[in-house]
């Protein structure tokens, strides 16, 4: 497989790199509504923050593994990793309100909502998911880094970003 990339030129591989983004995120939200076909929104959403729980520490680790940063490397390293999540590369994020103990993430623009805006649904209430997320991302990056959520839907939509997160040390 090694040889087979290597011979393709940098913008066919980016490409390949937010169609990979496109289709986890395109099977993430399929299996999502599957699962609240068949069990309703409550029993899915109890499973995706268990599968969520499992997966962003995964990411987390494999993110620190292949960039070099550091476990226990603080707010620093927790920025650069949010930075290179795969759907980092899908969504507009924004870092501001920095201080040396704290920094505020938002979601600016955020495919799976910005689709369900598209098509006249409501928000998903990706809230309690989000916390459990975040919240493991940011441990598995340095355990003590707090969490704390700013804003996000089922919450007040009068925000100019979807969903916003606090890190604090």
């Amino acid at each position: 497989m090694d040889d087979k990339l290597k011979e393709l030129s940098r913008e066919t591989l980016e490409g390949m790199l937010f169609d990979f983004a496109k289709n986890w995120l395109a099977h993430d939200g399929l299996w999502f509504q599957e699962v609240e076909r068949e069990c309703g929104m409550a029993t899915t959403i109890k499973l995706d923050k268990a599968a969520w729980e499992q997966f962003t520490k995964i990411e987390a680790k494999r993110i620190m593994e292949r960039h070099n940063i550091p476990p226990n490397g603080g707010l620093p390293a927790l920025k650069k990793a949010l930075g290179l999540r795969l759907y980092a590369l899908l969504n507009e994020q924004a870092i501001t309100e920095e201080t040396a103990e704290s920094f505020v993430f938002r979601m600016v623009d955020c495919r799976v909502q910005s689709a369900r805006k598209r098509k006249n649904l409501s928000l998903f209430p990706c809230k309690s998911v989000g916390i459990v997320e975040y919240t493991q991302f940011a441990r598995t990056i340095d355990a003590r880094i707090k969490t704390e959520c700013i804003a996000c839907p089922p919450d007040d939509g009068k925000n100019d970003f979807y969903c916003g997160w606090r890190f604090s040390i």
